[in-house]
C-alpha cells in the first residue's frame, strides 16, 4: 500500500493509477447507465408505439393492450417450436424474423375480433372502454393459463442473439437488447410512414379529427375504425414477440410494462409519436437514472411517478 512505501516517486505513480482506475470506473457505469436507459426506452417504444394508435388517435383506454402483447409473445413461442419440429436445426435462427409478421398478424386479428364485439359499441365512452379492456384483458390472461399452463414457457435465442458486444473493457451491449431498440425504430418509422405518408394514414388523421365531415365526404368510418385498431394490436403483438427474448413468457407478461406505457404516451403527448419517442426516454433513462442513485428500483420507481 502508499502508506509503507517511502520512495515519492513510486507513491505519486501510484496514485496516479488509482485515479485512472477510478476514471474508468465511472466513465463505465456512466456508459452502462446510459445503455441500460437506452434499452429500457426501447422496450417501453415498442410496446407503446401501439398504445399511442389505440389510446392517442382513437381515445379508447385498451387495458388489453398488455395481452395483445402476450398474443404476440405466445405466437412467437409457437413459431419456435414449429422450427424446432418440422425444420432443420440449421434453420433454428430464422425463427424471430419469421416470429415479427406471425406476431403481428395474430395479435391484429384478434384486435379486429375485440373491435367488431366489444371496442365499437363503446367510441366516445372511455371509462366504460376501461372497464370493458379490463375484463378482457382478464379473460386473456386466463386463456393463456387454460392452454400453456401457469408456468411460465421458455423462448431460446438462436445463436446471433445471445452474447453481446463489448464496446469498452467493462461494458458489453447484449446483442437481444440491441434488436429490441433495432425493432423499436423499425415500428416507430414504419408507424410514422403509415400515419403521414399513406393514403391510410390520411383518413384516420381525418376520422380522429372530424368524424363526420370525414363521412360526408365518403369516408368509411367503420372501416377505418376496425383497421386501425387492428394496426394498433398488432404493433402490440410484435411488442410482445420482441420481448420475448429477454427471458421467459408467462400470462402475466403483459402486466409488467401496460403502465408504463400508458405513461409514456400520456406524457409524450396523446396522438403524438414523436412524444412516445421522447416519453419511453424520459421515463426509461429516468428510472435507470434514479435506480443508479439510490441503489433501488422501488425508489427508483417511486421518483419517476412522483416527477410525472
Amino acid at each position: 500500500e502508499a502508506g509503507s512505501e517511502t520512495d515519492a516517486d513510486v507513491v505519486e505513480a501510484m496514485r496516479r493509477a488509482v485515479a485512472r482506475i477510478e476514471r474508468w470506473g465511472i466513465l463505465t457505469d456512466v456508459v452502462q447507465t446510459t445503455w441500460n436507459g437506452l434499452s429500457l426506452a426501447s422496450i417501453l417504444g415498442v410496446i407503446a408505439v401501439g398504445l399511442a394508435i389505440t389510446f392517442g388517435l382513437m381515445k379508447v383506454i385498451n387495458m388489453a393492450h398488455g395481452e395483445l402483447m402476450l398474443i404476440g409473445a405466445y405466437a412467437t413461442y409457437l413459431v419456435q417450436a414449429g422450427f424446432k419440429s418440422s425444420l432443420p436445426a440449421s434453420a433454428f435462427a430464422m425463427y424471430p424474423i419469421v416470429a415479427i409478421p406471425v406476431a403481428f398478424v395474430t395479435a391484429a386479428v384478434l384486435g379486429v375480433i375485440l373491435e367488431h364485439l366489444i371496442v365499437r359499441h363503446l367510441y366516445g365512452r372511455p371509462l366504460d372502454t376501461l372497464l370493458a379492456t379490463f375484463g378482457v384483458s382478464l379473460g386473456l390472461q386466463q386463456l393463456a393459463r387454460h392452454t400453456f399452463g401457469a408456468q411460465n414457457v421458455d423462448i431460446a435465442s438462436p445463436g446471433w442473439l445471445t452474447g453481446g458486444w463489448q464496446i469498452i473493457t467493462g461494458v458489453v451491449l447484449p446483442y437481444n437488447r440491441l434488436y429490441i431498440l433495432a425493432l423499436s425504430v423499425a415500428c416507430i418509422v414504419g408507424t410514422y410512414a403509415v400515419l403521414l405518408r399513406s393514403g391510410a394514414g390520411l383518413r384516420i388523421r381525418a376520422v380522429t379529427q372530424n368524424r363526420q365531415m370525414s363521412a360526408c365526404l365518403g369516408i368509411a368510418t367503420r372501416k377505418v375504425d376496425r383497421w386501425t385498431f387492428a394496426f394498433g394490436s398488432g404493433l402490440a403483438g410484435v411488442g410482445g414477440c420482441a420481448l420475448s427474448q429477454l427471458g421467459n413468457v408467462g400470462p402475466d407478461l403483459g402486466q409488467t410494462y401496460i403502465i408504463d406505457a400508458f405513461m409514456v404516451v400520456v406524457l409524450g403527448g396523446v396522438g403524438k409519436l414523436a412524444g412516445v419517442v421522447c416519453g419511453a426516454f424520459m421515463i426509461g433513462g429516468g428510472n435507470k437514472i434514479l435506480e443508479g442513485m439510490t441503489s433501488s428500483p422501488v425508489a427508483g420507481k417511486v421518483l419517476v411517478l412522483v416527477a410525472l
